[in-house]
């Protein structure tokens, strides 16, 4: 838990602006709606594109470099973000350079954070908690997503936008100096493999999580607008379904990893997550909605560690931090290009049909796994 909290850190800094931004930046500054969207996705980007690189820190200068830096380039963020709304009376285009600035580095110590305080945890716990670690990070980081998006508002319509800048630099700079004084753990000697190796080897559970995931970006990008277009009430409750079940199935269950294995527990979650998906895209009334909702979470909730645990067998112990990288850059991925993609569903056929496509790609996912569990029991038997 101690080496979670930088996740937590690390996700409560992305969330504190993560509803602000985009009508802070749409309807202060006067760009359009796209382009505030884009401003978000910015540090996406950023964090897709530095996973691999945040492993490989992780697996050759040790798990706490990772961290500090991520920290680091987290408290940049803040400093970049007060700035911007220090100077939003300037020309336009200079706080808004300031905010992409921002989004950048906070992009990048995402990566460099999350993932080195992953491997810290795994490397400090024993590689037999593997599932354990990884689950504790999920929900320090949607705890602290939870958290942080409701304060940013809070905070932004009562201080404006400088207060979360201020905010983050005190949390994550504090957090710099705790990581400072934890004692690190050695680096795995050995000879590490080239990047396009553990690349070939984690891409396809990657994308058994990306598919997977579609079901939990679907769900938290478009409810709203789904109930809207039915004319119903209580779209929140929805997401609150959804993280209830998630954060309690992880708890109670995680131990199912390591006594039934990764992907049994995989095939059985995204079962059950292709129900939740199914009642959501046939919900005729709120309350099957919500129960839909509800069964998405338990499903999803060990998706990410029982294909992440499988993910890391893959690879020698040096290579884990490599492998960890880029194994979460898929999810990365797939909440990047589910809001274009689902949005473009539903201006053909409508707001249920994005969960119908949700549905599909979670099946997808479902046969991936499958086929990567056959695989492995016919290696096992092969080895035996």
């Amino acid at each position: 838990m101690g080496f979670a909290f930088f996740t937590f850190i690390c996700y409560l800094s992305i969330g504190l602006p993560l509803a602000t931004l985009p009508p802070y930046v749409h309807l202060r500054m006067g760009y359009s709606a796209a382009f505030a969207g884009l401003v978000i996705s910015v540090q996406y980007i950023a964090t897709f594109l530095s996973r691999p690189w945040a492993g490989r820190i992780s697996d050759h200068a040790g798990a706490k470099v990772s961290v500090l830096w991520g920290m680091s380039a987290c408290t940049a963020s803040g400093v970049l973000l007060m700035a911007a709304g220090m100077l939003h009376r300037h020309p336009a285009w200079l706080s808004l350079t300031l905010l992409v600035a921002s989004r950048l580095a906070l992009g990048v110590g995402e990566s460099l954070g999350s993932t080195g305080a992953t491997l810290w945890g795994i490397t400090s716990a024993g590689q037999e908690y593997t599932a354990k670690v990884i689950s504790y990070n999920g929900i320090a980081t949607y705890g602290a997503l939870a958290l942080g998006a409701p304060l940013g508002v809070v905070l932004a319509q009562h201080w404006g936008m400088t207060s979360l800048g201020i905010l983050t630099i005190a949390v994550c700079g504090g957090s710099l100096l705790l990581a400072m004084g934890k004692t690190p753990v050695p680096v795995m000697p050995g000879e590490h493999l080239p990047f396009r190796d553990v690349l070939g080897r984690v891409t396809p559970h990657g994308m058994g999580l990306a598919l997977g995931g579609v079901g939990y970006s679907v769900l938290a990008t478009f409810v709203t607008l789904f109930y809207a277009s039915r004319n119903w009430n209580g779209a929140a409750l929805c997401l609150t379904s959804f993280g209830v079940a998630f954060i309690a199935a992880r708890l109670a269950f995680i131990q199912t990893i390591n006594r039934f294995g990764g992907f049994p527990v995989g095939i059985t979650c995204l079962a059950v997550e292709s129900v939740g998906v199914l009642l959501m895209w046939q919900a005729g009334s709120p309350w099957t909605a919500f129960a839909g909702a509800g069964l998405t979470g338990l499903g999803f909730s060990l998706v990410f560690p029982s294909l992440g645990v499988e993910a890391v067998k893959r690879v020698p112990e040096f290579n884990r931090g490599t492998a960890l990288g880029v194994y979460t850059g898929f999810s990365d991925v797939s909440f990047f290009l589910i809001g274009p993609t689902a949005g473009a569903v539903i201006g053909e056929w409508g707001y249920a049909s994005a969960f119908l496509f949700a549905l599909l790609c979670v099946l997808i996912s479902l046969g991936i796994v499958l086929v990567l569990a056959s695989a492995a029991k016919r290696s096992d038997e092969y080895a035996g």
